[in-house]
């Protein structure tokens, strides 16, 4: 089954999934230590798609957030900023609202807290949903756009990462994972290699 891009929130560890019918060409690569970054490989087509490259993980001092887009910035300023996590998120996902693409697509976003709470969202073209977890719950942009409760056998970030890219949805591309580390956060790449 083909749910396309999907993020697993948890307490502890969570995860994002990059998966693409029509732009496989990418990874994530880190920028400095507390960003993660999804874009074009070396061999990408040319595009002038908006919506292929954006920074998917955040770490900020008040907890990390993960996303499908562009949203994830906004979010990360505003948690930064001592919004608290489910206003961050929400206000973030409600600003920037679905992508205006030919499938209508939904932007997913999840906030693990540095408290140890966890929040996961969608905002699609009909809702804004977003919601407390407190066990791994996973949100995608087709298919299972509505938060639903999710096996998620990690307890590090890279494990996170590379579960979430073997998952049994269809057109794996790369991931990312963030785990709980001490007082803050490690994170992971998967690229498939």
């Amino acid at each position: 089954m083909y749910i396309g891009r999907f993020i697993v929130v948890g307490p502890n560890v969570s995860a994002y999934r990059v998966s693409s019918r029509s732009f496989p060409n990418r990874q994530v690569s880190a920028r400095g230590e507390d960003t993660l970054t999804v874009g074009p490989t070396e061999d990408a087509p040319e595009t002038d798609n908006p919506y292929i490259a954006y920074n998917c993980v955040r770490v900020t001092e008040n907890g990390a957030v993960l996303g499908n887009g562009s949203h994830v910035d906004p979010a990360a300023e505003k948690l930064a900023m001592g919004y608290p996590a489910r206003d961050a998120l929400a206000q973030s996902l409600l600003a920037l609202d679905y992508e205006k693409d030919d499938y209508n697509t939904p932007r997913i976003a999840g906030i693990m807290t540095d408290d140890g709470q966890a929040f996961i969202g969608i905002v699609r073209k009909d809702a804004l949903l977003v919601e407390q977890v407190e066990e791994p719950t996973l949100v995608a942009t087709y298919e299972e756009d509505a938060p639903t409760t999710y096996t998620l056998d990690s307890d590090t970030a890279a494990e996170a990462a590379a579960e979430v890219y073997d998952a049994d949805y269809e057109h794996a591309v790369c991931a990312a994972g963030i785990g709980r580390d001490g007082d803050g956060f490690e994170l992971a790449v998967e690229n498939g290699e």
